[in-house]
């Protein structure tokens, strides 16, 4: 999380019911958009969008709730690693993710170990986050 709060805007992409990064972030004064292909609930100071990144990723125009300095998911699975790469491109937005358990990653990824667990970088635009 803390390296996440580097950026002053962020979209999680696949929120699910398990918004605790989100709501942190949040709460550090980031910017933060979730989006999910269901309708969810979310903390106070996160806007949710109910979208697919995959369909996002293919559109001309991705949509303003992928517009941040991060797009980021938690346990993503190899299949959208991809389309979330596509995605940071089109918005020019830097892409980070974490595995489900030991899938490693399915695009070009550098691996960061933070507080034991691993943060893979796809996309790293800005050395600062801003």
């Amino acid at each position: 999380m803390e390296f996440l709060a580097r950026y002053p805007s962020v979209c999680e992409v696949g929120v699910g019911r398990r918004p605790e990064v989100a709501r942190a972030l949040a709460e550090r004064g980031v910017a933060v958009t979730a989006t999910d292909v269901h309708e969810r609930s979310v903390p106070e100071g996160v806007r949710f969008v109910r979208d697919d990144a995959v369909a996002a990723s293919e559109r001309a125009d991705p949509g303003d709730a992928y517009r941040a300095a991060a797009v980021y998911a938690l346990d993503c699975p190899p299949d959208l690693h991809a389309p979330l790469l596509g995605l940071a491109r089109r918005v020019d937005a830097d892409l980070l993710f974490t595995t489900l358990g030991g899938d490693p990653p399915a695009v070009d990824a550098r691996p960061l170990t933070l507080d034991g667990e691993t943060l893979y970088v796809a996309r790293e635009r800005r050395s600062s986050g801003e």
